[in-house]
């Protein structure tokens, strides 16, 4: 009898664990967290600019589709047809090529506000050489400054 309780002792299973085991979940969310670091800037379509800021902006939600012609001229000067640098003289050939075959002739513009106005205006005369219908110019919404008095603050000394 001596033997079989030794051996019922070795052969014993060990007591359920009841704690979760996070790490598997912890390396999941780590990875997924640097795929999402990775492709979000690649995510944003065209060239960044500086939109210029306007009181009222017209809603232009066609400018964020997949097949959109947008022209983005930068500070510097350089005009880009979606991603790819293009000299403005190159512009209405490759603007044409786009067009073709589409019932929306419409090509957006968006510029750096501090974008010199001879480039935007060589490349809205090239699109417009191009045959485009309609040109939308992409701005942004101004925020409204608040002055000091409206503020809550001291009104102006000598009043």
């Amino acid at each position: 009898m001596a033997g079989k309780k030794s051996n019922e002792t070795k052969f014993k299973a060990p007591p359920p664990v009841a704690d979760i085991n996070v790490t598997p979940m912890v390396d999941v969310m780590l990875v997924l967290l640097i795929i999402f670091m990775v492709i979000t800037p690649m995510l944003s379509k065209g060239v960044s600019v500086d939109l210029a800021k306007t009181q009222n902006p017209i809603a232009m939600q066609a400018a964020d589709k997949s097949d959109a012609v947008v022209v983005a001229v930068t500070r510097d000067g350089h005009a880009f047809l979606n991603t790819t640098q293009i000299k403005p003289e190159d512009l209405a050939p490759k603007v044409k090529d786009l067009l073709t075959g589409r019932t929306d002739k419409m090509v957006f513009v968006k510029s750096d506000q501090r974008a010199k106005y001879s480039v935007v205006l060589e490349v809205v005369q090239n699109l417009q050489a191009a045959g485009v219908d309609q040109l939308g110019l992409l701005t942004e919404q101004q925020t409204e400054k608040r002055r000091p008095s409206e503020a809550g603050g001291a009104a102006p000394a000598g009043k």
